[in-house]
């Protein structure tokens, strides 16, 4: 086998051998994913030869037996180098990004429709729910067949999506004419799923965290609105917990307000106060969903 490649051109074709792989490994999958990785294949294999098929077919010859400097070869390295951990760092950042870009325009609708069901707000609520049902079901034909590295290890993760889509459809009737507050219940049912799905593939610990507050902050303005003090003190433990893994990660003025929120109705129990505490557990719970349309 006549090599027909020169050194720069080998040294070149091992740049693309990485870039290809990030390619393949970061931003594709099924198909293209396997494209991706043969180009690299390809690649590495002409770059160790120093032959290529194409270049003999075509009657090309890169080799001019000229030796390469020291200098050159320490560029080269150092490219190397930097290509390989900048486009990693780049394309582990810039996919997450679009993967969490797409589902947080989704998600919105559905905390929207979530909030304005809770809210019995009719006309919010079917506005939202509407808008739910679209941006899902973009979401869903993407990534139900298209998954990139930052959900390419999750095997639950189309199952999720079919249960999540059955479950939204299926309100429809109650959305548009049915019991609000009822539906808000199960509307409720979803978010434990987006939840996991966070979880399960490394996402923002912050929005992961809102949740997992939310569900313990709902018991203690359950127990304010039927004026059971000693049921706040003892659940309290578990909901300072949980605030404190939301401050650990965000802690400005909103999140602070969330914690002021809480320990006034804390205080309000220990003081025996059980008419103000239906009142202050709705600051508490108002402050929460100011920070959870914007950033949960």
């Amino acid at each position: 086998m006549t090599k027909n490649e020169g050194t720069i051109d080998r040294l070149l074709r091992l740049i693309l051998v990485e870039v290809f792989y990030m390619l393949g490994f970061f931003w594709f999958a099924g198909v293209w994913q396997t494209v991706f990785y043969v180009l690299a294949i390809v690649m590495l294999f002409t770059a160790l030869t120093g032959f290529c098929g194409v270049y003999k077919l075509f009657g090309i010859n890169t080799d001019d037996k000229k030796p390469v400097s020291s200098v050159t070869k320490v560029v080269f390295v150092f490219l190397f180098i930097f290509i390989g951990l900048a486009g990693s760092y780049a394309s582990d950042f810039f996919s997450r990004k679009f993967f969490l870009d797409d589902y947080n325009r989704m998600n919105n609708y559905y905390k929207q429709t979530l909030f304005n069901t809770g809210q019995d707000k009719r006309l919010e609520s079917i506005s939202n729910y509407d808008g739910l049902i679209s941006e899902f079901s973009i979401f869903s034909a993407k990534y139900f067949t298209y998954h990139p590295y930052v959900i390419s290890g999750d095997a639950q993760f189309n199952s999720d999506l079919v249960n999540v889509q059955n479950i939204i459809l299926g309100l429809k009737e109650n959305v548009y004419n049915g019991d609000l507050k009822l539906t808000h219940k199960d509307f409720e049912v979803i978010r434990p799923i987006f939840q996991d799905i966070l979880k399960r593939n490394g996402f923002s610990m912050l929005q992961v965290y809102l949740v997992d507050f939310h569900d313990a902050m709902e018991k203690i303005i359950a127990a304010a609105d039927a004026k059971d003090a000693a049921g706040i003190i003892t659940v309290y433990s578990e909901v300072d917990t949980k605030l404190k893994a939301v401050e650990g990660v965000a802690n400005d003025s909103e999140i602070q307000t969330i914690r002021q929120k809480l320990d006034e109705v804390l205080s309000l129990a220990k003081d025996g106060r059980v008419d103000e505490l239906s009142a202050k557990a709705a600051e508490l719970k108002s402050s929460f969903v100011k920070v959870y349309l914007v950033r949960g």
